[in-house]
Parts: C-alpha cells; sequence; structure tokens
C-alpha cells in the first residue's frame, strides 16, 4: 500500500520521532519534541509532506502526521479542534467559519503555492489536442447529454468516455465545478471520484478513454503515464507550466493553495516552530514537487499573520490567483 492510499483510509503518514508528548522551547540546550496534526487536500498534500520530511532535520523529536481527507474532511477536523493545521486547496467557506465560530476554533489563513488544475487523458488517446472551457462545461455539466468522445467534437471516437474526478469533499472539486460549471458541487455524477489522486493517476493511465483532472503536481509526477489537455479559456489553448500558471495565461484554472492554522495551536513550540519552518520553506518545496512558488511578499504578509495572530479570512470565499496577488502584491 502506498502512502497516499494509507493516508486516504485513514493511517496518517508520520513523520520525525518523539518519546515523549511533553514539549520544550526550542533554544540552546533544549530538544524540541511534541506532536503537530495536519490533514485535508490530497492537492496541498505534496507540498505538506516535503516540508515535514525537511522538518525532520531540525525537530527529530516532533512527531507530524500528514493525513489526507480532502479539502472538506479536513476542515470537518479543523472547526472541531481536531487537527492544528488544515490543508486547503480553495479558501474556507461561510457555514465552515461559522462551525469553527461555534466551536470556539480560530484560524490563521495562510496562502502556500499556485496550483494549476489539469485536464488529463490516456497516452494512447491520439485525438484530443485541445479542449475549451465550453466543451469541458458539455462534458461535466450536471445535465450534460456527452457519453462518447463524439458527442464533444465531430470526428472523435463514437467510444464512451470514462471520467475520473476528486470527490466531492475536495477543494479541487469545488473549484472545477465553480470555474467550469458555475457552481460549486454543480456535477453530474457518473464518473470516478476519490480524494486520492493516485487512484485517478491509475484509472487514466489505464483507460485510453478516460478524462479526468487534479493538481499540476499530480501530472508532473506522473506525465510519463499521462497526456495533459492545453485548455482554452478565451484567447487560445493554454498548456499549464510553471510559467503559464504563474502569469495567469492558464485560466481559468490556475488559483492559490492554502493551509489554516490553528492560533490556539501555535502555544505549542512544536507547531509554532513548524509553521515557521513551512512558510520559510514553502517557495522552494513548492516547486520541487511541481508548483508555482508565491512571490516573497505575500510569504512575507503570511509570517505577519502568524506573528500578528491575524485571525480570519483575508481573501474571501473563491479567491483566484489575480484577488490573491491584488491583496498582497
Amino acid at each position: 500500500m502506498n502512502k497516499y492510499l494509507a493516508a486516504l483510509l485513514g493511517v496518517f503518514v508520520v513523520y520525525g520521532c518523539s518519546p515523549s508528548n511533553e514539549t520544550t522551547p526550542a533554544g540552546e540546550g533544549s530538544v524540541l519534541s511534541g506532536k503537530v496534526r495536519l490533514d485535508g487536500s490530497s492537492t496541498v498534500f505534496p507540498i505538506s509532506e516535503a516540508v515535514a520530511e525537511e522538518f525532520i532535520a531540525v525537530a527529530p523529536r516532533v512527531r507530524v502526521t500528514v493525513g489526507v481527507s480532502g479539502t472538506g474532511g479536513g476542515f470537518k477536523k479543523f472547526v472541531a479542534g481536531e487537527i492544528d493545521i488544515n490543508d486547503a486547496s480553495r479558501t474556507i467557506k461561510p457555514s465552515e467559519q461559522e462551525k469553527a465560530a461555534a466551536n470556539g476554533v480560530g484560524f490563521i489563513e495562510l496562502p502556500v503555492a499556485f496550483d494549476g488544475l489539469s485536464i488529463v487523458i490516456n497516452l494512447e488517446n491520439d485525438w484530443v489536442d485541445q479542449l475549451t472551457v465550453a466543451e469541458l462545461n458539455a462534458i461535466w455539466n450536471p445535465d450534460s447529454t456527452v457519453v462518447t468522445w463524439a458527442d464533444v467534437r465531430e470526428g472523435w471516437p463514437e467510444q464512451e468516455i470514462r471520467l475520473y474526478g476528486p470527490g466531492t469533499d475536495s477543494g479541487t472539486f469545488d473549484y472545477f465545478t465553480k470555474v467550469i460549471n458555475g457552481k460549486e458541487q454543480a456535477s453530474r455524477a457518473d464518473f470516478t471520484a476519490s480524494e486520492d489522486d493516485n487512484v485517478l493517476v491509475q484509472g487514466i493511465a489505464g483507460d485510453r478513454y478516460s478524462l479526468g483532472y487534479f493538481g499540476f503536481a499530480y501530472y508532473i509526477e506522473n506525465q510519463d503515464k499521462l497526456q495533459v489537455v492545453p485548455v482554452d479559456g478565451g484567447n487560445g489553448p493554454v498548456v499549464p507550466t510553471l510559467e503559464t500558471i504563474n502569469d495567469g495565461r492558464y485560466k481559468p484554472l490556475s488559483r492559490p493553495i492554502f493551509i489554516y492554522v490553528n492560533p490556539l495551536s501555535l502555544d505549542d513550540p512544536a507547531v509554532s516552530t513548524f509553521v515557521d519552518f513551512y512558510l520559510e520553506n514553502a517557495a522552494s518545496l513548492a516547486e520541487e514537487v511541481g508548483y508555482v512558488a508565491l512571490p516573497a511578499d505575500i510569504y512575507q504578509a503570511a509570517e505577519r499573520r502568524i506573528v500578528q495572530r491575524e485571525t480570519g479570512t483575508a481573501y474571501g470565499e473563491g479567491a483566484t490567483l489575480s484577488t490573491l496577488i491584488g491583496n498582497d502584491g
């Protein structure tokens, strides 16, 4: 069983080793120990995983657990006070904010990278050269009548399209359905859904007539098994790359991704040290795992939020790449 699937099934990926549950302040002559609990988005997982692995060298006695239950699943745990940090591929919803407030749970919202949702097909697919937003809507909207590839475009095979995508607890699902279908959670239901992007990769790689979507990092990690489809958002087809995601040309499927931190957890030196380490290293580690680093001033603003314990959302529901830069750039 790979570590991603293990996390999906409720077994956390654990980094570091702590012989004690006690924490001691970091400093000369002291050894930092304790626990840091993360869960949430499978899209953000590769960055948090990379940070956790690097953090072992800094604090080997801190036990960091990184779970994958989807953005929505992570928020359910976060607003109940069960975890310290939620990985989120979208901003927090008003309903989630209300539940957090009812439970006395605050949150500090921290953007960590840009992502470009990638539309992917099987390597043996030799007919799709691009897809427009209108065609993606025709395929994925709740009232879709598309059954075969020929229903999308004349001349394409009269073979059934088999669809793969994130589960309904996923922030990626929320974002995709909003920008493609006009409303979050608005999607046809007859597709193979999983919160584990590796399940989606395996399904698409094994089916010539498949089509799916997930975060850019998973395409980069599996580009020997899949093809990425250029998307025409109105100005011609654009392939997702680090450059086109960063400069905004890959639209409307470029988006910021986040971590949410419980401010009370920052009273624990293990958690506060981990969060500081995360923000200091997010830029380099995001690009290592296939995402796009944010401008330096956005990370600096995130660091100020931690220092000042600035709670609440800074970007609002449905934040995009442009609104992120506009608010902090």
